[in-house]
């Protein structure tokens, strides 16, 4: 692996890179790769699959039977079927 030496490092990089040594318990020249590493977008780290829900799916189970019982109750007014909107105009 190569070595470079890098000047001029600007105090506000140098404090991020402390911080990332810190935190993750890292040698300064790891933190500082790593932080290369994901800025340059080449991380080899497997990625989340993030999941987009097109429904609520995510959501069920999840309630109460309380909670439950208090939304299908506010979701009532919305199942009205207002007849006067759905006349056909001749």
């Amino acid at each position: 692996m190569r070595q470079l030496t890098i000047r001029g490092i600007p105090e506000e990089i140098e404090a991020i890179v402390k911080k990332e040594a810190e935190e993750k318990g890292i040698s300064l020249n790891k933190a500082f790769i790593s932080l290369v590493v994901k800025a340059a977008g080449i991380s080899k780290e497997k990625k989340k699959k993030e999941t987009i829900y097109h429904d609520l799916d995510s959501l069920s189970g999840l309630w109460t039977e309380d909670e439950a019982k208090i939304f299908e109750k506010n979701l009532a007014s919305n199942r009205k079927i207002d007849k006067e909107l759905w006349k056909t105009v001749k």
